[in-house]
């Protein structure tokens, strides 16, 4: 019989939910809305759906093409990109947005319940993985 996978910060990965990828509109980063089981009983379903709806609306918006990031191309074009050194990419600035929600989120709703929500980008835009807490059955 083999042991769960150790991840290197000691937790195992039976102490994780996670929110796959959702591919069934091309490639765009959009996440599943689909409610992991071993969430239930832990956050209402509702709470869940707003938090990856807003997930989603903020990598919509990071892929998005308007005016300011086609003339931010063309500068970096301009500058053999050496303006990257300058200045953030719009994509850069949806991840910090990003990173500042699921903090909020964390402080406000999820730990209260003993629950973490991983940022996508540390899991390589891949899952919205939960963490749960130690010692509670998946």
């Amino acid at each position: 019989m083999t042991q769960p996978q150790q991840p290197q910060n000691g937790s195992t990965l039976a102490n994780r939910a996670f929110i796959q990828r959702d591919y069934s509109e091309g490639i765009s980063c959009q996440f599943e809305k689909s409610f992991p089981s071993e969430l239930r009983g832990k956050i209402d379903e509702n709470t869940l759906l707003e938090t990856i709806n807003h997930i989603n609306s903020i990598f919509m918006k990071a892929e998005g093409l308007n005016f300011q990031t086609y003339l931010f191309g063309c500068l970096s074009c301009m500058t053999a990109y050496t303006s990257l050194f300058c200045f953030r990419t719009h994509y850069e600035k949806c991840l910090q947005e990003l990173a500042r929600y699921i903090i909020e989120q964390n402080s406000t709703i999820y730990e209260s319940r003993g629950l973490k929500i991983i940022n996508p980008a540390d899991r390589g835009l891949r899952v919205v993985s939960f963490k749960l807490p130690h010692g509670v059955p998946p």
